[in-house]
């Protein structure tokens, strides 16, 4: 069974900081409770407790709520009112839909001096002869029940004929207690007969596919298919059977249509996992290794071929308000994938980049995603290096050249870029091994006359 846990205060107390020992007012409905406990220990000062649409049995473990002023447990499971004894300042008590066919155990909120407002509307009582002459006439501090003010004259009356009320309702109380307990017994049986039937169902299952039948397995594959639609089937008609079975409304009948649901939605939720689970992850390359494109979030993108700054840059918009660490960025040096919520977009690219010099960021304006991705393979500017080192080495050249605007001399000029002489070459050599000219002169015209008189033989 479900209980009250303190997680649950603590997630319903946002108004009061999550704060729970400090706490006056909380809403605990529609949490599928079924037994209610540990208020009294965590929650002292409550004023205001709702409980309404919940499992829950047996009023109990709010005794100790000196300060609760209302108490909210419409729609439950109780069939008795008792244990409000301690709540001293409980001011209004709803208790509609309920199964409270004990009628007589409303004496027991005769303790409860500053009880205005009752509300018994919905539950088996209600449908006895002299139901409201007997609250009014028991419990005398009311000023409304079930919405309707009582007036000073229908209590004088209710007062009056309370002894012969009184006696009526004793006599349908025990008529009402005795098909209580005949629906529990039945209530009972049809549980185990469910249980008995449901066993049985297993069992066949795990008969079939036991290894003592072992011709079925090769076929089991081929199967699949067959065996889900009459799973479906069954499982369609099963529904069927439980929602036109005719059942009295009982506690018994309202928590076994709860476990019902609760079951089906268990049930649903764990083939979605084992769905997910059994779904094959996204074709990112062949089985020869070659990388695919792949848009699985379906988003926009533009790639650009930056050739002034040699770079590719990859606009990926991204969802605006997508937080960025669910984004996952991996540059490899022929492809981009980006992990957006984990669903994979992959783009080859159309040249070898750098990884490890590429970088992304998200845009201000769009948020787009932008990773910009430098080229692997540098361009070299011939044109512009040759001037740059003609500048600099004959500055005056330039200049006249830019003037006559005659550029390709200067990129091939023939007084500079020609086949070297090997004359002067050697003799260059000559000069730099022997120091200055000046200070060696008979030996420099030693070397002009034998350049003089060598003989040029051309097919050398």
């Amino acid at each position: 069974f479900l209980s009250v846990t303190e997680d649950l205060v603590r997630r319903r107390a946002e108004h009061n900081n999550c704060e729970i020992f400090s706490l006056e007012e909380i809403s605990l409905h529609q949490q599928e409770i079924e037994k209610l406990e540990h208020l009294d220990k965590w929650c002292r000062d409550l004023k205001i407790l709702y409980l309404q649409n919940n499992l829950i049995p047996k009023i109990e473990n709010v005794g100790k709520l000196k300060k609760l002023e209302y108490l909210n447990v419409a729609l439950n499971n109780i069939e008795r009112i008792e244990n409000l004894e301690g709540c001293e300042e409980l001011k209004k008590l709803d208790l509609t839909a309920n199964f409270i066919g004990e009628l007589s155990s409303i004496e027991s909120l005769k303790c409860n001096i500053h009880l205005k407002e009752l509300f018994l509307m919905g539950n088996p009582c209600t449908e006895f002869e002299g139901y409201r002459q007997f609250v009014v006439a028991t419990l005398h501090q009311l000023k409304y029940l079930d919405s309707k003010e009582i007036e000073r004259s229908e209590r004088i009356k209710a007062l009056q004929n309370y002894p012969e009320v009184k006696w009526k309702i004793r006599e349908q109380e025990r008529a009402y207690l005795l098909k209580r307990t005949k629906e529990k017994e039945e209530a009972q049986r049809s549980m185990r007969e469910r249980k008995d039937k449901k066993q049985k169902h297993v069992d066949s299952k795990l008969g079939f596919d036991s290894p003592d039948s072992p011709q079925e397995k090769p076929n089991q594959a081929e199967g699949d298919g067959e065996q889900e639609t009459c799973r479906t089937v069954e499982n369609d008609e099963e529904d069927r059977r439980f929602w036109e079975e005719p059942t009295p409304y009982t506690p018994e009948s309202r928590l076994e249509t709860h476990r019902y649901i609760e079951e089906k939605r268990r049930a649903k939720d764990n083939i979605r996992e084992s769905k997910k689970r059994e779904k094959s992850p996204w074709t990112l390359a062949t089985a020869e290794g070659k990388v695919l494109n792949v848009n699985v979030p379906k988003l926009h993108f533009s790639l650009k071929d930056d050739e002034e700054n040699n770079q590719i840059i990859l606009d990926l918009a991204v969802y605006r308000h997508l937080d960025t660490s669910l984004l996952d960025v991996d540059v490899q040096p022929t492809y981009i994938r980006v992990l957006v919520k984990g669903k994979p977009f992959q783009l080859v690219l159309p040249e070898e980049v750098k990884p490890d010099s590429s970088s992304a960021k998200r845009s201000q304006t769009t948020g787009h995603l932008v990773v910009t991705m430098p080229k692997a393979k540098e361009i070299i500017l011939a044109k512009q290096k040759v001037s740059a080192s003609i500048k600099h080495s004959d500055c005056n050249t330039l200049q006249k050249t830019t003037r006559s605007g005659q550029v390709e001399k200067l990129e091939v000029d023939p007084s500079k870029y020609s086949f070297p002489d090997v004359t002067k070459i050697i003799q260059e050599k000559e000069r730099t091994g022997q120091g200055p000219i000046k200070l060696q002169p008979e030996k420099v015209t030693e070397v002009k006359k034998s350049c003089v008189d060598f003989e040029s033989n051309e097919d050398i």
